[in-house]
């Protein structure tokens, strides 16, 4: 970057350009757009993202992000508590969610099996999953970690670990509506649903 940037101005665009998506023209297009708001408006982003790990915290239930824990979902004493739907990330449980058909609890596992990109077993919130079967209120899991090859990994792994731990526990899979290689946070609601409805004993 020139050295005829100020040396402020380099900064945030440095820190910017890390951010998925945005390389350093991109960065320095957003840092540029920032100094053209009005300073109530940059210190308010400021103040936000300063304030952020502090106001938001990972429900101790789901592992989702939440303002409370636990958080609202958890909390919903109408929820239904012997499913537990598993997802790989919290946007998935979100667009789950805002459909409205389902009911039940989730869990957020935390990614998937990727040996390539070194994501093994101990990369996964297994032990938050394992706690919660543990309680004795799950019927069944429901393993909604959509279709790509990794999924497929580690819904097999799931599917072994609970058989062998909680022979008791139902596990499902959601219907294959979904495209092969499609994840869950990227359906249309009703695709979710059939999905949902139509799920698949393993």
């Amino acid at each position: 970057m020139s050295a005829r940037i100020p040396e402020p101005l380099r900064e945030l665009v440095e820190q910017l350009s890390r951010l998925p998506g945005l390389g350093p023209k991109s960065a320095m297009r957003v840092a540029m757009t920032l100094l053209k708001w009005p300073e109530a408006e940059t210190r308010r982003l400021g103040r936000n993202v300063h304030d952020l790990r502090d106001r938001l915290h990972l429900c101790s239930r789901c592992g989702g992000l939440s303002g409370t824990d636990p958080c609202a979902i958890c909390g919903d004493p109408a929820r239904q508590r012997d499913t537990l739907c598993l997802v790989a990330e919290w946007d998935s449980m979100l667009a789950l969610d805002e459909g409205g058909f389902y009911h039940g609890q989730y869990m957020i596992l935390g990614g998937l099996l990727a040996p390539l990109e070194k994501v093994d077993s101990e990369s996964l919130d297994l032990e938050r999953l394992v706690r919660r079967l543990e309680e004795g209120e799950i019927a069944e899991l429901i393993l909604a970690l959509g279709a790509t090859l990794e999924a497929e990994n580690t819904a097999s792994f799931i599917k072994g670990l609970v058989r062998q731990r909680f022979p008791g526990v139902k596990v499902s899979r959601l219907a294959q509506g979904i495209p092969l290689g499609a994840e869950v946070k990227y359906m249309d609601k009703e695709t979710l649903r059939q999905s949902l409805q139509y799920r698949q004993n393993l």
